[in-house]
């Protein structure tokens, strides 16, 4: 990969999020509100676009109107937009057939990499940094991993990798999780970002099509194991993004699925020591309500939303 690749992103923004109801009853769950105006669908649009990766095409489904005015409102202004896409007439049947169906993007743009980036989750996260290990590892496929406490990893999808980080095996939920090789305490969790070679994701979408596998999770990811393609796990741990305070938690991420998970997210952003600043200026969350937020080097960032 060139030393400066050139990254596209497909944002998944379609979830229901039926277990944020009532909060997710007349909007898509990336379009709930975190704190203020800030919505669930900020973070990995902003660590997309701290990163300087672009173009940047958002894919929503569930009654997307209040997520789609807020991009519009938010975010498209700040840069210009090249393509808005329009709705399509029939719903995606899950995230795997949702890129499926803009594969022609991939042709128009031609990335060295394409980043599919899940939109319901509060973190911070630089993508280059990511980027440089899948190109160092010469990896056809590679998911950003968080290692979690082994007694809590049959929450989560986790990973079975060897030393090298190739993953061998992915196991949903697992009763009996395996641990990190040298880390017997903790597993490696999906955090559901991922990175495609171009040419290794536009097969392992065919190859899902055929069997009518329709879902990242649940059909493309764990084909991979025994497969021709060569798959990472990158550990986010060791992403670093600047900013950061003494009192804040290091590689803080969350999955905000539930009302009881947003509720504690939200108490972790708030206060004068809080585990999540959402006032770095070094990293902003969103470019409407940040000074000082800043463009890429040498190019613009536009960013497309398709329903």
């Amino acid at each position: 990969m060139k030393q400066n690749p050139k990254i596209m992103a497909f944002v998944l923004a379609g979830g229901e999020g039926r277990r944020l109801r009532p909060l997710t009853a007349e909007q898509a769950k990336p379009a709930v509100r975190f704190a203020g105006d800030y919505r669930i669908m900020d973070f990995a649009l902003a660590n997309l676009v701290n990163s300087a990766v672009s173009p940047i095409y958002v894919l929503a489904q569930y009654k997307p109107d209040s997520l789609l005015a807020h991009l519009r409102r938010a975010w498209c202004p700040h840069w210009p937009v090249r393509s808005l896409l329009p709705a399509a007439a029939q719903p995606y049947r899950g995230t795997g057939e949702a890129v499926h169906r803009n594969l022609e993007l991939i042709a128009r743009h031609r990335p060295d990499a394409v980043a599919v980036f899940a939109a319901d989750h509060v973190y911070r996260m630089d993508v280059r940094q990511m980027a440089r290990f899948h190109a160092a590892g010469d990896a056809d496929v590679t998911v950003a991993a968080i290692p979690v406490p082994l007694a809590q990893a049959c929450a989560f999808g986790v990973m079975a990798v060897r030393a090298d980080g190739v993953i061998e095996a992915f196991q949903e939920k697992p009763a009996a999780p395996r641990a990190i090789p040298g880390h017997p305490r903790h597993a490696y969790a999906s955090m559901g970002n991922y990175l495609f070679k171009p040419d290794a994701l536009m097969a392992l979408l065919g190859q899902a099509a055929e069997c009518g596998g329709t879902d990242f999770g649940r059909d493309v990811l764990p084909a991979l194991p025994g497969s021709a393609h060569r798959a990472l796990a990158y550990d986010f741990a060791s992403n670093e993004v600047p900013g950061l305070r003494d009192h804040e938690e290091r590689a803080y991420w969350r999955d905000v699925g539930t009302l009881d998970a947003l509720d504690a997210a939200r108490r972790d952003a708030a206060g004068s020591r809080p585990r999540f600043d959402l006032r770095n200026r070094a990293w902003p969350l969103r470019p409407d309500l940040a000074s000082g937020w800043r463009e890429a080097a040498g190019s613009p960032r536009p960013m497309a939303v398709a329903a």
